[in-house]
């Protein structure tokens, strides 16, 4: 893997049990690089997700993600991979039985975090990063679809990740909404970590444009998306 590169597969196969889902992946990916995949409900995006976060394994070929083969990865080192990533998804999946910042601190206890001032001084940091530093107090049912996934950047954030998988962000968000979560995410790569978004929200692409890849055909290949092409694809979304 290049000095830069967090994010390497080559001649990857990714499947689930039996079923090969994309072949001949080749992907790279580096420090502070934004990338979007895109493609239909069931081309790949979310299994090419699950298999850089070691949910799936890979089935052939290699691949490296911050530091670790995918190949040969143990079962113990799984943890200390996940920690180098964060992980947005579009369902928010927080615990709704406790506050924001109980929620956090569930999830730094999980990663290993002991000391309470520590716990505390990373949930207030890291809630003031999405701007959400006077809402630690309330329960998730009492936030908004988009303050909610402000704390699901919040809780990716909380290790200090080298790269952020968003699958579907803003899938559940109204346009405007999911404009402030793209600026956060925007911001986050700007700061050195890498953002990889599956995403069917091509406005979004158009407004914020960066590498785009396709799942089709079993294959990843490059998008190299016009204005024609744009607008095709949100009039057909």
């Amino acid at each position: 893997m290049a000095l830069d590169n967090v994010i390497s597969l080559e001649n990857a196969v990714i499947g689930v049990n039996d079923h090969i889902i994309l072949e001949q992946v080749n992907l790279s990916i580096e420090k502070g690089e934004f990338v979007y995949v895109i493609g239909r409900v069931g081309s790949g995006k979310t299994s090419l997700i699950k298999t850089i976060n070691a949910e799936l394994p890979l089935k052939e070929g290699t691949g490296m993600v911050s530091g670790f083969s995918l190949v040969n990865l143990k079962r113990k080192e799984i943890p200390m991979l996940r920690r180098k990533l964060g992980i947005v998804f579009q369902d928010f999946k927080l615990l709704n039985d406790r506050t924001v910042d109980s929620n956090l601190e569930f999830a730094l206890k999980a990663t290993g975090w002991k000391n309470k001032t520590e716990i505390n001084d990373r949930i207030a940091e890291v809630l003031e990063k999405v701007d959400l530093g006077y809402k630690g107090y309330k329960m998730p049912h009492q936030l908004s679809g988009g303050e909610q996934q402000r704390v699901v950047i919040a809780r990716a954030l909380l290790n200090d990740p080298e790269i952020i998988l968003a699958d579907e962000p803003t899938g559940n968000l109204d346009p405007a909404t999911s404009a402030d979560i793209m600026n956060i995410l925007w911001e986050i790569s700007k700061s050195g970590r890498a953002v990889m978004m599956a995403t069917h929200n091509y406005n979004l692409i158009k407004r914020f444009p960066s590498r785009t890849l396709k799942c089709e055909n079993e294959k990843l290949i490059s998008a190299n998306l016009s204005e024609v092409d744009f607008d095709r694809l949100i009039q057909n979304a």
